[in-house]
């Protein structure tokens, strides 16, 4: 399986012979360049322009923006509701997390922009993640700190920051440094690609730093 981020929550997702997905496409109103991707299947967490721009990805079949359980060929997917209340100002932010069950058993967990730590039960639900895709610099998303928390909670083998400030961004986040101390990792593996096997994964939760493919 590889993974290759576009900045934001944008990821595209391959395995052989299986559905291509990309998570959370965004529009370039943002300040990043127009995305040009091909995919078999969108998966939207909510309707904001840095996370559903499905028009600019061509060839895809299927589109999933809401909770539930979704087969797509060999492809198992879970939509997990995880909004947020602003309680002060009365508004629900909603998102929605998707678990992806490959056929080998390999699980992607993207978190969209899931705003607070999880509960212990919905933790319990999501079973074994490979690879976390975990917004880390706050905004309307998770602060390094909930990240950390988070991580900790789920156990992943894998976690791959998004949702933090990179160059060209116009949206106010904080940068990936806040995140990476917050883990205590003083130095993560920095590559364009995560390539992830059934054989191979850590014992330990590893943090990959993705280098955003912006051209």
């Amino acid at each position: 399986m590889d993974i290759t981020w576009y900045g934001q929550s944008c990821f595209r997702i391959t395995e052989r012979n299986q559905t291509t997905i990309v998570t959370d496409p965004y529009h370039p109103s943002i300040g990043l360049p127009e995305l040009k991707l091909k995919a078999d299947l969108v998966s939207i967490s909510h309707d904001q322009p840095g996370h559903n721009a499905v028009e600019l990805v061509k060839g895809y079949e299927y589109v999933l923006g809401g909770p539930g359980e979704y087969e797509v060929g060999e492809l198992f997917i879970t939509g997990i509701a995880m909004h947020s209340y602003d309680e002060e100002n009365d508004i629900i932010y909603e998102n929605v997390a998707y678990l992806f069950v490959y056929p080998n058993n390999l699980t992607v967990l993207h978190l969209g922009d899931l705003q607070k730590v999880p509960d212990q039960s919905t933790i319990e639900q999501l079973g074994e993640v490979n690879v976390l895709l975990v917004p880390v610099g706050g905004g309307h998303g998770l602060t390094a700190t909930d990240a950390a928390e988070t991580i900790a909670l789920v156990e992943p083998h894998y976690v791959v920051p998004m949702h933090y400030a990179i160059d060209g961004l116009n949206i106010e986040l904080d940068n990936v440094d806040r995140f990476l101390k917050a883990m205590g990792v003083s130095q993560a593996e920095q590559t364009d690609t995560l390539r992830v096997t059934s054989s191979g994964l850590p014992e330990q939760t590893q943090v990959v730093l993705l280098e955003p493919n912006l051209s």
